[in-house]
């Protein structure tokens, strides 16, 4: 791995891409997207259910491949680059991290919601034992004002994680609130800081580029935006940006616009783009991936979708709650019978 790199991507298309295709990925396009991201420079590719580790489940998406053979599959074709894990405390255990370590992934990202970092320690201990880089990944950081968010990042970093992310797991984030979380965060916490946004309000690369100028050297992209929502901040875009703007990141520009076009775009089962959905999931500062789950309730029920996630947001439900959608869906029905009634 080049030491020239200003900025260091992780590509997630591989994890937070699978919410975008329902969780479909074959070793086939693994190995045809993993390979030509390795040979593009690109320094990290993160490779999971798109709710990590042991995600594959009735709950939140089952797989059509066990992601331990995704995992085995990105390794073989990556060369250069590390090959990332999620895992969520309570979705995934030590055990699978262990078994993805032995198949040859090199980094752990573990993640939390915003104000639980203290689960995540055993997590972050035992990849550490494991020879692993270790991020502490904080999910839904608009929901904690910065004094938490400081404080939580602190604990990972207690923890031994050598990098800790500000996570817009929602796409909520609006470019000042991300400047005032990486400010504080890079003057307050010692390891380094990473920035992972979704583009649900239109502004996962003017956060990015925030997130950058102020200081944050770990950066999460998605090439061709597949990811969950309306996908997050689109890497061939980043990498053509930040190489105009004179910061390094060390993958080739060309290749990635080539797999892009190529073997990423057939991939998609429609354009990523912002719809009313998830628009609505920025909006209401929502789960990304909460959006297929409103979308069949709302079916079920005969309502529209953008209640359902306007009140989630309102409850602030987070991941791992993905239950509730269907519980609020029918209060919202009832209540609409009620008023019909009258």
């Amino acid at each position: 791995m080049t030491n020239t790199r200003d900025i260091f991507i992780t590509e997630v298309a591989l994890r937070d891409g699978s919410h975008a295709i329902a969780h479909q990925f074959t070793v086939e396009q693994v190995l045809k997207v993993a390979k030509a991201l390795n040979d593009a420079g690109v320094p990290y590719i993160e490779v999971s259910h798109g709710d990590g580790l042991a995600g594959s489940s009735l709950q939140y998406g089952l797989s059509r491949t066990n992601e331990l053979e995704l995992i085995e599959a990105a390794v073989s074709v990556a060369d250069k680059a590390k090959i990332a894990v999620l895992l969520l405390p309570g979705i995934g255990t030590v055990k699978e991290l262990k078994e993805a370590a032995k198949l040859g992934a090199k980094m752990a990202r573990v993640a939390t919601h915003v104000t639980e970092a203290d689960v995540s320690l055993q997590h972050i201990h035992a990849a550490k034992e494991l020879g692993m880089e270790t991020v502490g990944f904080l999910m839904m950081s608009h929901m904690a004002p910065v004094e938490k968010l400081v404080e939580q990042a602190k604990l990972m970093e207690s923890y031994g994680a050598d990098s800790v992310y500000v996570v817009d797991s929602a796409g909520a984030l609006l470019p000042d609130q991300v400047r005032e979380r990486i400010r504080a965060l890079k003057q307050e916490v010692g390891v380094n800081i990473g920035f992972h946004g979704h583009n649900n309000l239109s502004l996962a690369m003017a956060n990015t580029l925030v997130a950058i100028e102020e200081g944050a050297t770990r950066i999460d992209g998605s090439v061709r935006c597949l990811g969950a929502g309306a996908g997050n901040t689109q890497t061939e875009v980043l990498v053509a940006v930040l190489d105009r703007m004179g910061i390094k990141t060390g993958v080739d520009v060309y290749k990635m616009m080539d797999l892009a076009e190529e073997i990423v775009a057939p991939i998609l089962q429609t354009p990523q783009e912002i719809t009313r959905d998830s628009l609505v999931l920025g909006y209401a500062g929502v789960y990304s991936s909460f959006a297929l789950h409103a979308k069949r309730a709302a079916s079920k029920f005969g309502i529209d979708s953008r209640d359902i996630l306007i009140e989630l947001g309102k409850r602030k439900v987070v991941g791992g709650q993905e239950d509730m959608i269907v519980d609020v869906a029918a209060e919202i029905a009832k209540a609409k019978s009620v008023e019909t009634v009258r």
